[in-house]
């Protein structure tokens, strides 16, 4: 069975962001996720993290833009000196943090040149971090309009062309199945460059029961195939957090 993930930026969103780890914990999560934890405290947001004994699966770079400019840079042509910069801003939260993957996200853009530039910013980043694990997810344009890296084949052309060890795929089934409608056939194809998965039910992004989406498939699937990266639950739920877990093993 995979080991399973709570993403503290969805779940638990009834309480305040420092009770969220405890609240994971007592469900039965063995680590978190929080896309964007810039507002807070990173030494608070640890000393919950070692409290409760949960490890830290992952983070979104670039920091998020208070002005309500486009969420990511790495693809943009031109940017590249602001998306360094918001890299090393994020690197400082890491420090503390700790995750195990730093996801960069591409931004809006279109065409060959933002593919050359997401390939440069990308190799730089493995080159200025190489202890640091790095993702890159295809996102679906319906949920996120005009992303850059919204196709699972562009992203494995990507990462064969930037060729650093520490930069994977992040595998979100939810996208997965919006921009393919075939999550297993997917996973067989890019699963094998997969180092963090998502989950979530289609279509409504709700608990991972129902739905489209054969998830204790998928489960199966994973274990076969020897994934061992961390499975996050990252969906709003459709009531309180708690009473949507039947669907997590260790829920208790």
């Amino acid at each position: 069975m995979p080991r399973f993930c709570a993403n503290l930026t969805w779940l638990f969103t009834e309480l305040p962001l420092t009770e969220r780890f405890r609240a994971a914990a007592e469900a039965g999560f063995e680590a978190v996720e929080i896309l964007f934890p810039y507002e807070g405290s990173a030494q608070d947001m640890r000393d919950q993290l070692v409290w409760t004994g949960l490890a830290f699966a992952l983070m979104n770079c670039p920091p998020p833009n208070a002005t309500g400019g486009p969420q990511g840079f790495a693809a943009q042509p031109g940017m590249q000196d602001r998306f360094r910069r918001d890299f090393d801003r994020a690197l400082r939260f890491a420090k503390v943090l700790k995750p195990r993957h730093l996801h960069i996200m591409s931004g809006t853009a279109d065409g060959p040149e933002a593919e050359a530039v997401l390939i440069e910013n990308l190799k730089w980043a493995a080159a200025r971090a190489p202890r640091q694990s790095l993702t890159i997810e295809p996102i679906n344009r319906h949920d996120m309009p005009g992303y850059f890296l919204d196709d699972f084949d562009l992203a494995a052309r990507v990462l064969d062309a930037v060729g650093a060890g520490n930069v994977t795929l992040q595998f979100d089934a939810y996208h997965a199945h919006r921009i393919t409608g075939d999550v297993m056939g997917t996973w067989l194809r890019h699963g094998h460059r997969a180092s963090h998965v998502q989950i979530a039910g289609y279509p409504g992004r709700n608990e991972p029961t129902g739905g489209e989406i054969d998830y204790p498939a998928f489960f199966a699937r994973l274990d076969a195939d020897g994934y061992d990266g961390w499975v996050s639950a990252e969906y709003a739920p459709a009531g309180a957090t708690a009473t949507g877990l039947g669907w997590l093993p260790r829920a208790g």
